[in-house]
């Protein structure tokens, strides 16, 4: 179904040199940035389709921004950037459950607005997110096992398509695209909208326990038998990072039960007496200190294999080959995945490869300026991700930081899904104008 588009505005649009132009375009990634010839900043769906429509009838590339931080394909000096970061609204429906997400919304946004009636998002680990854009990519979060992807708690989108319609899209209405946006991405057009389920949680049982691996580096192993004996309650993942020139392991932990029921979960974990235990029972409108990533725009390259299984051995070879000294510097990260997010939805969507049990991902902090500094940590990425090819089946459209590589994005989808994907964005894209955060192909 078609919305009215009659009342599109003239939004405001910023060139190269003017003022607000740097301000519209910056993103959190550092090391690319968008340096299209038009910024439109919208604050509505009608800012979106008049930017839309002048950009397709000139045939120049589209991209899409709300805080950048999984920006791929930059524009270079042509096209037009829609930044969405004004659509922020979040509406929550305590009744029905559900919250009216802006395109701009970062998860901070909605975990704060749903807080009020004892709810969550199926929010990331990291709040400053944007909530539509990791949904589009399926979203593995803090209550991943127990709750199943945030894709597949969408319900209602709206889309701006290149012809610069306004679309309503749900179960009845456009379902090839709801199929499709949930888990496929951004080749359909611009989600300016979408409805999702909350989840009926206040508290959660959060936080890591902190390893310092030249002393304990039993961690590992210990951690990944650990997972196999948890309930879809426990969600967790283990990074190992150089802090204070030390070599260390972060075992992160959301549980949804209680403080006695999470003691006697972890008891195995703490038995190997942990540098630091920051596990309690927290609000979950606290929940970025799970993972306590850093906030602040930076200059990064990642990539990640979803795995049937982890060979404990070569996981503790990835671990030592990253310790600090080495060119190029990585962060290794195992997150448990299974539970929920191995069962398909009621109203099937695109997301691949439910039948993987952990994700590994490899990110490396670069110079935003240094060139041979992001080679060398690209190099250490593909060493570290290499070798899993026996028990990978793909990668998650989430956890890829960098250039789109058709090879690379090829392993995001099954081929069924893949082909029909494809499909769609030839039917809503003829001219390839989109430049979404990951590609199909």
């Amino acid at each position: 179904m078609s919305a009215s588009t009659t009342d599109a505005e003239s939004p405001v649009a910023y060139r190269p040199g003017s003022a607000g132009y740097d301000e519209h375009r910056a993103g959190f990634q550092l090391r690319e940035r968008h340096r299209p010839a038009h910024v439109v900043a919208a604050r509505t769906a009608g800012d979106v389709v008049a930017a839309v429509r002048r950009a397709a009838q000139s045939c120049m590339p589209i991209a899409v921004q709300a805080t950048g931080h999984g920006l791929a394909d930059p524009l270079a000096g042509e096209g037009v950037l829609v930044s969405t970061r004004g659509m922020d609204s979040v509406d929550v429906d305590p009744g029905a459950g559900t919250a009216r997400v802006g395109a701009g919304a970062r998860w901070r946004d909605v975990i704060e607005a749903a807080a009020r009636y004892g709810l969550a998002p199926l929010s990331g680990s990291m709040p400053g997110v944007g909530a539509v854009s990791y949904t589009l990519g399926g979203g593995i979060g803090l209550m991943a096992r127990r709750y199943g992807f945030a894709a597949d708690h969408v319900t209602r989108l709206e889309l701006v398509t290149v012809d610069g319609s306004l679309l309503t899209v749900s179960e009845h209405e456009e379902p090839d695209l709801f199929w499709a946006l949930r888990g496929g991405g951004g080749s359909f057009g611009i989600v300016t909208a979408l409805e999702m389920d909350l989840m009926p949680v206040a508290r959660l049982v959060g936080g890591g326990l902190t390893f310092d691996l030249g002393e304990t580096p039993e961690v590992v192993p210990t951690w990944l038998r650990w997972t196999a004996a948890m309930p879809s309650e426990m969600t967790s993942a283990m990074t190992t990072l150089e802090a204070a020139k030390r070599h260390m392991a972060h075992v992160q932990i959301a549980y949804l039960g209680s403080a006695a029921e999470a003691d006697e979960l972890v008891a195995p974990l703490r038995a190997l007496k942990p540098a630091y235990d920051g596990l309690r029972e927290i609000p979950y409108r606290r929940s970025d200190t799970v993972f306590g990533e850093p906030d602040q725009p930076h200059a990064y390259v990642g990539d990640n294999v979803l795995l049937r299984a982890v060979d404990e051995e070569r996981l503790r070879d990835a671990v030592a080959a990253s310790a600090p000294g080495r060119p190029g510097g990585s962060i290794i990260s195992v997150r448990h995945l299974g539970g929920a997010l191995s069962t398909a939805p009621r109203v099937p969507n695109a997301v691949s490869h439910r039948e993987a049990m952990y994700l590994l991902c490899v990110v490396g902090v670069v110079s935003p300026t240094t060139r041979p500094d992001a080679a060398s940590a690209r190099a250490l990425r593909d060493e570290l991700l290499a070798g899993w090819s026996g028990t990978a089946v793909g990668s998650s459209p989430n956890f890829t930081f960098g250039r789109p590589d058709q090879r690379a994005a090829a392993k995001l989808f099954d081929a069924g899904r893949r082909d029909r994907l494809l499909r769609l964005a030839r039917e809503h894209d003829p001219a390839g104008l989109l430049h979404p955060s990951f590609v199909i192909a």
